[in-house]
């Protein structure tokens, strides 16, 4: 399973997609231009942009589930994008039973860091790339220091 791992990290390194971090938004969100998606029209570009992926790097995935949520928990606006579950590289005995692990997109806080469709995208592209990295191992120190954190 290390051969996934590393090949994950090759495809988040060779993939350029313009943006900042993929899981928090520093910047303020009050000068932003909103885009304005129902929560089946967003659904549909984070199928879209999942379909885009690489299939080295999605069809390794077992037991995830992609889950779009409007906000986290805390209500915030500031996180984009959460792995929840055990990594890859942290499975001893998995899959008998055990619950999927949910890779979750939060809507509004996307749509709110996003001036139009395109750059919409590429947000959920990039954290797409980086919660998908998590599942197999690549945790946020390594993803910062290849730019995707």
């Amino acid at each position: 399973m290390v051969g996934i791992a590393q090949l994950v990290e090759r495809l988040v390194v060779v993939q350029e997609v313009a943006g900042s971090s993929p899981v928090t938004h520093p910047n303020s969100l009050s000068d932003r231009n909103l885009v304005h998606l129902d929560a089946e029209a967003f659904e549909a570009i984070v199928v879209d942009e999942l379909d885009r992926l690489p299939d080295d790097m999605v069809d390794g995935l077992e037991n995830v589930v992609f889950v779009v949520e409007d906000r986290p928990e805390d209500g915030s606006l500031d996180l984009l994008g959460l792995y929840d579950g055990f990594a890859l590289t942290e499975r001893d005995r998995y899959g008998l039973g055990e619950m999927p692990d949910r890779i979750i997109l939060y809507r509004e806080p996307l749509l709110a860091i996003a001036d139009d469709e395109a750059e919409l995208r590429d947000e959920i592209h990039v954290t797409l790339v980086h919660e998908i990295a998590h599942f197999y191992g690549i945790d946020d120190d390594r993803l910062h220091d290849l730019g995707w954190a």
